[in-house]
């Protein structure tokens, strides 16, 4: 960290047109550490409760549907008002939308702690998603306004990559440690009051922070979030609850309008556009060289990790048996690779970071057909599954870390809350579909999960066929990603030389 506090202390452009730090003389470094840490906790607020769904059935007495609720509440409520949210911080300033997310966020999570019912917890945890929709897009948007320069904003970023991979791995670890421990008999609740010290905290220090507020005037594109939140609704839902729930018609139906939504999205946003608006997908960002094929390589590089990860959480509990807490530890190899990878690879020589997320999604390819070769007996795979899961971490981080470095430092600080919105939303939807598409191949090839222990045998053997299926099929979609990071550099590369 110290390197980026020392390395620039660049200010911001303020309503006015003035010049101003970062809040009351903070350095970025500082600033990025206040909202990092409001990022790491809504990351691992997507992951931690996994582990402790069995105890809240066992406390709550809630059915299948609502643990399912408990768990996808938050997602669903997230992953529809990122953008709504990211334009509410270019209205009403950065630091102060972020600190109302917060504050709802932790209120949510001393809710959800404290919920006595199951119906009051899966209301608590939307709650907790909206707050979580308000405070994210504005770490990005703080960011790009912070880090102005292109070398400060790249490590910047990597540390961001650092966050969101290991906030995933940490709600895994974390969530099997408070689960165990049951300290004084609170079962699942720690899980959630955790994150009320955390957000103290961060509303502590937060006041820090630049206020950020976009240099001009901007409106809500009321007819774009008309269209955009429904589509997203439409298409979130049926894929966190389809599996659960036997696929059902309205789910394939809500599919499908979420198709129709999508290109009528479009449509309006034209239309917003040509009457002088300020439409929430803007052209002067899509329009960027190479913006679409990054995108969706970020897309490609959430889904992969995001599937991977659930997928072999199901197989370590499910198919070989291990506790909460020796699942999540299994994956600290991979969380330390991203790590070091994410925050070591702007040291290789220059000529390779063009190469490096293609590098970085073959590499996580390798990993991940190597951890299903080794699993796909039923066997624990010994210490060289380790070996392959901290070679996929590292391959990921050189995919999804660098990759979303090039995209950020192409984008104009202008535009800066829209692109905060538009790449949190691809994220956070690549996560969705992750979990809901080889979550659910992997259940439907591993079959139905072993009624005695002369059983369990013979399901670890269907179990490792069926991870194996999953891995194949995700480095396949790396193969992919590494496809749309080379078509992204080649368009970017040909933009700088034809200027």
């Amino acid at each position: 960290m110290t390197d980026l506090i020392e390395s620039t202390r660049p200010g911001i452009t303020g309503r006015a047109g003035r010049r101003e730090g970062t809040g009351r003389g903070v350095p970025p470094g500082v600033a990025l550490a206040i909202v990092l840490t409001g990022q790491i906790m809504a990351i691992i607020d997507t992951n931690i409760v996994n582990v402790a769904v069995p105890a809240m059935h066992a406390t709550l007495g809630a059915s299948g549907a609502g643990l399912q609720l408990i768990v996808a509440g938050y997602t669903i409520a997230y992953a529809v008002l990122l953008v709504t949210g990211a334009r509410i911080g270019d209205i009403l300033g950065h630091r102060r939308v972020f600190l109302a997310g917060v504050a709802l966020f932790t209120l949510a999570s001393l809710g959800c702690g404290l919920a006595p019912t199951t119906g009051s917890l899966i209301a608590l945890r939307f709650v907790q998603g909206i707050g979580a929709a308000v405070m994210i897009p504005q770490v990005l948007s703080l960011i790009q306004r912070t880090y102005t320069s292109p070398a400060p904003r790249a490590r910047a970023m990597s540390l961001y990559a650092t966050v969101i991979s290991g906030g995933a791995v940490l709600g895994q670890v974390l969530g099997g440690l408070l689960v165990s421990a049951d300290l004084f008999g609170s079962s699942w609740r720690p899980v959630f009051l955790v994150n009320v010290p955390v957000g103290l905290a961060v509303l502590a220090f937060g006041r820090l922070l630049p206020a950020g507020r976009f240099d001009g005037i901007r409106t809500l594109d009321l007819p774009g979030l008309a269209v955009l939140t429904p589509a997203v609704f439409a298409l979130v839902l049926p894929l966190v609850l389809g599996q659960p729930l036997g696929w059902p018609l309205w789910g394939w139906l809500l599919l499908a309008g979420s198709l129709v939504l999508f290109t009528l999205l479009g449509r309006v946003e034209r239309r917003v556009a040509a009457r002088g608006g300020q439409p929430i997908l803007p052209r002067s960002l899509l329009g960027l060289p190479g913006m679409i094929a990054g995108l969706g390589g970020l897309f490609a590089s959430m889904i992969v990790f995001a599937g991977w990860l659930f997928g072999l959480a199901l197989e370590l509990q499910d198919g070989l048996g291990d506790s909460p807490l020796r699942a999540g530890l299994t994956f600290v190899p991979c969380g330390v690779a991203f790590a070091i990878v994410s925050m070591n690879w702007r040291r290789l020589p220059v000529r390779y970071h063009e190469r490096l997320p293609m590098i970085g999604f073959v590499i996580t390819g390798i990993g991940l057909v190597w951890s299903g070769l080794l699993l796909h007996s039923g066997g624990s795979g010994g210490d060289l599954l380790y070996v392959a899961l901290a070679v996929t971490g590292g391959g990921m981080a050189g995919a999804f870390g660098a990759l979303m470095g090039r995209v950020l430092s192409r984008v104009p600080v202008s535009i800066a809350a829209d692109a905060s919105g538009v790449i949190v939303t691809v994220n956070q939807l690549g996560i969705v579909v992750g979990i809901a598409t080889f979550g659910s191949l992997y259940l439907n090839l591993a079959g139905t999960l072993p009624s005695a222990a002369h059983e369990f045998s013979a399901f670890a053997i269907a179990s490792g066929h069926a991870y194996l299926w999953v891995a194949t099929a995700l480095a396949g979609l790396a193969v992919a990603g590494a496809a749309l990071a080379l078509a992204h550099g080649r368009a970017a590369v040909a933009a700088v030389a034809s200027r």
